[in-house]
């Protein structure tokens, strides 16, 4: 009597952010973690005394506002001199960065938040979820002063 296949089940592999370290990804797998929120993009001021860092509703210059993708990405270092380039080594050394950011939260050993486009499989759940600074900024520094720019609800 012939034998009849048994159906395989598809077994679902564990993602990378789950199995790999941020020092084990690649440089897709890296990139593909930022969740296109644009709240790092955002002017910050630092406190000298306590070290508290609040955000401003001013963006980088580069920032895109509607799209919330930087205009000049793969130069921004050279074309804004203060853009932190976020790698797996320094991720840890920035404690301002949103604690809704995917590199943060798996740097501290957390899980992503459902809105994040690797988990919903939708880029624009990151807008609907009111995570984004989409429509919420100005790229130019007004002439007012910075500290009547700070807002409190990047870091919520």
């Amino acid at each position: 009597m012939p034998k009849t296949p048994i159906p395989s089940k598809k077994i679902k592999e564990t993602p990378f952010w789950e199995r790999k370290t941020l020092d084990q990804m690649t440089k897709q797998e890296w990139e593909s973690l930022c969740d296109g929120c644009a709240r790092c993009c955002l002017i910050k001021l630092e406190d000298v005394d306590t070290g508290n860092v609040d955000y401003t509703d001013i963006a980088c210059k580069l920032l895109d506002i509607n799209t919330c993708k930087c205009k000049g990405y793969p130069d921004r270092k050279k074309i804004v001199p203060d853009c932190i380039v976020l790698d797996p080594q320094n991720i840890k050394d920035f404690k301002w960065m949103p604690s809704t950011c995917a590199y943060r939260l798996l740097a501290e050993g957390k899980s992503l938040l459902w809105w994040h486009p690797l988990l919903s499989g939708d880029p624009k759940t990151v807008h609907q979820a009111k995570i984004s600074v989409k429509n919420r900024v100005v790229n130019e520094k007004p002439d007012d002063i910075l500290e009547d720019r700070i807002v409190s609800w990047p870091k919520k």
